[in-house]
């Protein structure tokens, strides 16, 4: 207890500072008091309610703000730096996405489900769809798989069947970033094979190196900039 009453009436007692050798010394931890305090940011879901927050000019904002789009799944706003070089952070967007499982093997099943709920419609989807609707299981790995191109047996009529070559690669569009904007297409590998119960098993590998999110980020950007072409005190950057 007197260790503790000693402490108290120490830290009572003003700060002494010191210049030694030209530099400034304090025997007590010192912490500056902010003159400028900050708001909380608020969290959203869409890119058109940050669209229509900006527009209701709600809050009181700098003369220049920042939009930065930080991914093809979130957008920041910003305001300008302030006089203790800070900025103020007022709005996340996160974009909400449907879960899909890249480079992992589904059964049959699953998969038809997720190409038909997740993704886009084009030529390569139905090709996919009509073709993983017809394979006949335990054949996938009774012809030559190369790693490039694979073969199963698909069903072309109620009694007929054929050999046929799985598509690949592949051109799809899945939701991967804010509806409001157009979703990139890129390159799948489609690859099968067979569970151990014989049934078949699909995926789809990423093939694109990545460069969707580029075009994902500027189509965000391009989106802003539509919406906010009244407004030219917000600089959208991705």
């Amino acid at each position: 207890m007197i260790k503790k009453a000693l402490e108290y009436i120490v830290g009572m007692s003003e700060p002494q500072v010191l210049e030694i050798n030209g530099e400034t010394y304090s025997d007590k931890g010192l912490h500056r008091i902010c003159h400028n305090p900050k708001a909380q940011s608020i969290e959203l879901t869409t890119l058109t309610s940050l669209v229509e927050y900006i527009k209701a000019g709600i809050d009181t904002m700098d003369g220049k703000m920042i939009i930065h789009v930080s991914s093809p799944e979130c957008v920041r706003l910003y305001s300008m730096l302030d006089l203790d070089r800070v900025r103020e952070y007022l709005v996340e967007v996160n974009a909400q996405i449907p879960e899909f499982r890249y480079g992992r093997y589904m059964d049959h099943e699953s998969f038809l489900i997720a190409l038909q709920s997740k993704f886009i419609p084009n030529d390569d989807r139905e090709l996919l769809l009509k073709f993983t609707g017809t394979v006949e299981n335990g054949t996938v790995s009774q012809y030559g798989d190369d790693g490039v191109t694979q073969k199963a047996t698909i069903k072309t009529g109620i009694a007929s069947k054929g050999e046929a070559v799985v598509p690949n690669p592949v051109r799809l569009r899945p939701f991967r970033t804010f509806v409001e904007v157009e979703q990139p297409e890129s390159a799948f590998v489609f690859r099968m094979r067979q569970d151990s119960d014989g049934g078949v098993e699909c995926a789809v590998f990423e093939a694109d190196g990545g460069a969707w999110k580029n075009a994902a980020m500027e189509n965000i950007k391009k989106y802003f900039q539509l919406e906010l072409s009244d407004l030219p005190q917000f600089t959208v950057i991705s």
